[in-house]
């Protein structure tokens, strides 16, 4: 059948992206195979039916985490049916292993299975580097011994989840925080639908499991990474302009692209630091977002490093930069041309000619600068675009409505995001009036209390 290869996507609770996904690879011609775990209770009278829109065929299993079994019985499915399946791709970072897994059987070039909990275990994660020299902090498992024992010692520290995801349950580290603070966090993890797997909040789990690091000075910056053959390409990096740190979570309220406070030397050592990390924890495949902090003259140093594409607008801010392809088209690129032929040597030219130099230079004549927001604890009354910005955005999105009621929580809950782009030689005097400016951007308005 022409065009009967496809992909199958890995979609948690019906979401993940899939929207944008399905976009992403009837693009390239190729069908779209769903395989999602059961959406929560207010979504399953409507998600089932869009993801069908979505996708030539969608499997919807009956729990809210999917497992290994789901998806070799799956893949079995599909090639008892005669599919034809190209490789597996999710950005749900929970089920990066099992796309690790999809690939394996596949014979498509990916992360091993094993490396993906590997990554998104922060405590050994940490250790692992400093003992490399590539960190220059520690971490511990928190305990209510060594939560204490930091408290006494004076040092700045940062507590978080072992492995966790959006932020939820980090922040820096008090006088005033208790072991009661902990286990609320983590009470809240077991409660969530979505999340609760990827905390390992899951029934028959350990539980949360949080720990103790030095605490990483510096501005923070990501790296968008695709790694190919053993050969890291830098395809972006962005500054995070405006950081929150909540005493619950931590907010990134803004991104600039190329960074605006870096030396093209500093840019150039950060790239030589993180070709090491990635080489010492044995990244040979696949997408990164790897978060960062930089603080002269001490160096770089790690905030995390996540197995996927970065959230929020990284995606579309790359294809900004680029002025084609996002982050998302790269690595399903990369994993469609994986194989050594020809194939991947014309995938990884045009790589080349999109990513950093080794001098720390980027070829993009482009900048670009985004702005998140998250909603407050409330109920909104109204939510729209702003008016009066100094220059139009190129991508904006409203992800709540009016009525919705937000509660307390220790994870970011978005409301909306706006990307903007800009001539790189215009942006240093575009972007001192635009980062104020963006932030009526979106015009909120919360019920009041006694409303």
């Amino acid at each position: 059948m022409e065009n009967a290869r496809g992909v199958l996507l890995l979609s948690h609770v019906g979401f993940s992206f899939l929207e944008d996904l399905a976009r992403t690879v009837r693009a390239r011609g190729l069908k779209v195979h769903v395989l999602s775990s059961l959406p929560e209770p207010q979504h399953q009278g409507s998600r089932p039916g869009a993801l069908a829109d979505l996708a030539d065929d969608v499997r919807i299993t009956g729990e809210h985490v999917l497992t290994p079994h789901d998806v070799e019985e799956h893949l079995d499915r599909l090639r008892a049916a005669g599919v034809s399946v190209a490789c597996c791709l999710t950005v749900w970072e929970g089920y990066r292993h099992l796309m690790a897994l999809a690939n394996a059987r596949l014979g498509v070039p990916d992360l091993d299975e094993k490396q993906v909990p590997e990554l998104r275990d922060k405590l050994t994660l940490r250790n692992r580097l400093a003992d490399a020299g590539l960190s220059r902090g520690r971490a511990s498992a928190l305990t209510p011994e060594t939560l204490a024992a930091r408290q006494r010692d004076g040092g700045r520290h940062f507590v978080k989840p072992v492995s966790g995801l959006a932020s939820f349950g980090t922040f820096p580290l008090t006088p005033a925080t208790t072991w009661t603070d902990l286990e609320r966090i983590a009470a809240e993890a077991r409660a969530d639908t979505v999340y609760a797997s990827a905390f390992g909040t899951e029934p028959g789990g350990r539980g949360m499991e949080f720990l103790v690091e030095d605490y990483v000075p510096g501005r923070e910056f990501s790296f968008e990474v695709i790694v190919v053959d053993g050969a890291s390409h830098v395809v972006a990096v962005h500054e995070k302009c405006e950081v929150t740190e909540t005493p619950g979570t931590v907010l990134e309220n803004a991104c600039v692209s190329p960074p605006t406070s870096l030396s093209r030397e500093e840019t150039a050592a950060g790239l030589r630091w993180l070709a090491r990390v990635l080489d010492t924890l044995g990244l040979d495949q696949g997408c990164f977002h790897v978060e960062a902090r930089y603080d002269p003259p001490a160096g770089w140093d790690l905030i995390e490093v996540n197995p996927r594409v970065g959230g929020s607008l990284i995606s579309p801010s790359v294809a900004a930069l680029t002025g084609g392809p996002g982050l998302l088209d790269l690595w399903l690129d990369a994993l469609l041309a994986g194989g050594g032929d020809r194939t991947t040597a014309t995938y990884l030219k045009t790589l080349e000619s999109l990513s950093y130099g080794s001098d720390g230079t980027t070829p993009s004549p482009y900048a670009t600068f985004f702005r998140v927001f998250f909603a407050d604890p409330g109920t909104l009354r109204a939510v729209g675009p702003g008016d009066g910005l100094p220059l139009r955005p190129v991508l904006s999105q409203i992800l709540l409505k009016a009525g919705d009621v937000v509660e307390s929580s220790a994870r970011e809950v978005f409301l909306g995001q706006v990307l903007w782009s800009m001539d790189r030689a215009d942006r240093d005097a575009i972007l001192p009036g635009l980062l104020p400016a963006s932030e009526r951007a979106i015009e909120i308005v919360y019920e009041t209390e006694h409303a």
